[in-house]
């Protein structure tokens, strides 16, 4: 498939700007699939949620990095999350043709609206430091890794809010864990599209790099902004995904 300079330019700035909005937040994926979808009109959508998942996993393990240079996650932490949500997130991949979205989308966005209340609710919520469980962080993660295999939307928010909560770390410091398992989770589905051939390598080559650049700039932001700016993201997110979510089911 050829593409033309208007489309390499509008997917390559759409990669920039979904690695921002992953590095701050999570969810850079509701930009740059539609995208590559729109633009790419014969693209099949297996083909464009692998090819983003090569832009994804480039950008949110850059950002990880960044972040984790900055602000360390706890000894042990990569040894025990990674290996696991890795391998959930592709078996979510093997099992997501089976899945039946009209069914998903409805339980995710009650999920959401339900995520949004607690944060708009609780003013203290992700400032720790709170409780600490581990062991149920790390099966809330490797059930994210599973979803963000199978479906996808929201995974980084949703592991940000995860390790705030059980981890008891604020959301600054809740950061590079959840970009780090991140990174894990699109790994993992990615080597599944890559068995099954489903990556269109020369297109996702080039908009990891965008990615990788937009993904900088945002873990730039998030260590400026601090809880404050990923307060207002996460509340932002939960609404814009809800919504899209909602047109997408009902629209």
């Amino acid at each position: 498939m050829e593409l033309s300079v208007g489309a390499w330019a509008t997917l390559i700035a759409g990669a920039g700007v979904a690695g921002w909005i992953d590095a701050v937040i999570g969810g850079g994926g509701l930009v740059l699939i539609p995208l590559l979808l729109a633009v790419c009109p014969g693209l099949a959508p297996a083909a464009a949620l692998a090819t983003n998942k090569v832009a994804g996993f480039s950008g949110t393990t850059s950002a990880a990095l960044r972040l984790a240079k900055r602000l360390p996650p706890p000894r042990g932490f990569m040894l025990r999350f990674l290996p696991l949500t890795a391998l959930a997130s592709g078996g979510g991949a093997l099992i997501a043709s089976s899945l039946d979205r009209n069914v998903m989308r409805p339980a995710i966005i009650a999920l959401l609206l339900l995520v949004g209340m607690i944060v708009a609710r609780k003013p203290g919520f992700g400032s720790g430091p709170g409780t600490t469980r581990p062991r149920l962080a790390l099966l809330v993660a490797v059930a994210i890794a599973l979803y963000d295999g199978a479906f996808g939307p929201g995974a980084g928010m949703f592991l940000l809010l995860a390790f705030s909560t059980w981890l008891g770390a604020d959301l600054l410091h809740a950061a590079p864990m959840a970009k780090a398992v991140n990174a894990a989770t699109n790994f993992g589905a990615l080597c599944v599209f890559i068995i099954e051939g489903q990556v269109w390598w020369s297109l996702g080559l080039v908009l990891a790099v965008a990615n990788i650049c937009g993904a900088q700039l945002g873990a730039r932001t998030v260590l400026r902004g601090g809880d404050r700016l990923l307060r207002i993201a996460l509340l932002v997110m939960v609404v814009v995904m809800s919504a899209v979510l909602a047109l997408q089911q009902w629209g």
